[in-house]
């Protein structure tokens, strides 16, 4: 009775751990973050602007500016701008944002501008897909990086000087409809669609609340009634957003990076019975040139006679064998166990995937 209790304790420990909170496996439709771009002036720079005589956008830009402020400047006038740097600007307007709020932007130079370091962003509207102003971003910039150089023509360059944030340096001007009070159901798009997970959160929600109160539209979607009323939907949301829901298991894959060598085999990869032996074989070629050189008196000229040794080395690695249904870890220790290096563990992986004896999907990136 005592090992029946424990086995059970074992059992419900394994499935917790496997749970999942809802907020973690969906989110609500029509709640999400929106882009924001816009055009601008960082000033204020020390001498590391844009070169005005192959940006002049930046120079109209500048004209503009001075005409709304009741300044006008001459026609032809030959501007010289050091320190001024036309930039582009970005953001994400998060869900749910009210005018007041701020939220932090990044600039980025679009001229030939040397370095942004120093400078601050002159007041700039912030307009969504739709052309709208939905925030004025207005500050000082932080740079990670720097760019300095000597009159050698000597240069040094740490991270991107070209680039920086303004912490909370946009004020939110117009709020986005996010269409969360709307009709009587919430969908839940899944941030991985899968059906047993699908199908594991209809039958928490349907548990917890009552037959038919969700119901699944498809692999990624999942249906739910909520109340009509905007305060009793968000405390509808936080108890269910917190329910523990067990995610499905993903499909058998195998990544692998060609480029930088990594590999990451997946939890549900699978071999089918194979042996596999993998060896290198390296050929050595070295040039020994000698000098000949002609005998006493006999009118010859000194010879370079070319002298070659080919040698050929293989290594011997053992023959490894995989049994039926190999485990991820079973594949990680007969492979440690030959020496077999990442480049040998690709070549393994995509002979066996030729053979038919991998139960995954090979993905190369």
């Amino acid at each position: 009775m005592r090992k029946s209790i424990l086995l059970l304790g074992a059992l419900l420990l394994s499935a917790a751990a496997q749970a999942e909170r809802l907020k973690d496996l969906a989110s609500i439709q029509g709640v999400r973050s929106n882009q924001l771009i816009g055009y601008g002036l960082v000033v204020g720079l020390n001498g590391t602007g844009d070169q005005t005589t192959q940006t002049p956008f930046t120079v109209q830009t500048f004209n503009n500016m001075m005409a709304q402020f009741g300044i006008k400047v001459p026609q032809g006038g030959n501007v010289q701008l050091k320190n001024v740097a036309a930039v582009s600007i970005h953001a994400d307007l998060p869900a749910f944002a009210k005018p007041g709020q701020t939220i932090d932007v990044t600039i980025s130079s679009i001229g030939n501008a040397k370095s942004l370091r120093g400078g601050s962003l002159l007041m700039s509207p912030l307009k969504g897909i739709d052309g709208n102003v939905y925030a004025i971003a207005q500050g000082n910039l932080v740079v990670g990086g720097f760019d300095a150089g000597g009159a050698d023509g000597s240069r040094i360059t740490v991270n991107v000087p070209s680039a920086g944030r303004i912490p909370n340096g946009a004020t939110v001007e117009r709020p986005v409809p996010s269409g969360f009070e709307q009709g009587n159901y919430l969908t839940l798009n899944l941030n991985r669609p899968d059906f047993t997970t699908a199908k594991n959160i209809v039958d928490k929600l349907n548990e917890l609340l009552g037959p038919g109160v969700a119901q699944a539209l498809d692999g990624g979607s999942v249906r739910v009634a909520a109340p009509a009323d905007a305060g009793q939907r968000v405390d509808y949301l936080s108890i269910i957003e917190n329910l523990e829901v067990d995610a499905g298991q993903a499909v058998a894959k195998i990544i692998i990076n060609s480029r930088t060598g990594t590999i990451v085999i997946g939890q549900n990869v699978r071999v089918q019975p194979a042996a596999v032996t993998h060896g290198s074989l390296t050929v050595t070629i070295t040039e020994d040139p000698i000098v000949s050189q002609p005998e006493p008196f006999s009118q010859g000229q000194t010879a370079v006679v070319p002298r070659s040794r080919v040698n050929a080395e293989e290594e011997a690695k053992p023959m490894f064998k995989f049994a039926p249904g190999t485990t991820l870890d079973e594949i990680v220790r007969a492979v440690n166990q030959v020496g077999a290096s990442p480049s040998d563990l690709m070549a393994i992986l995509e002979a066996l995937k030729q053979a038919g004896a991998l139960q995954a999907d090979l993905i190369v990136i």
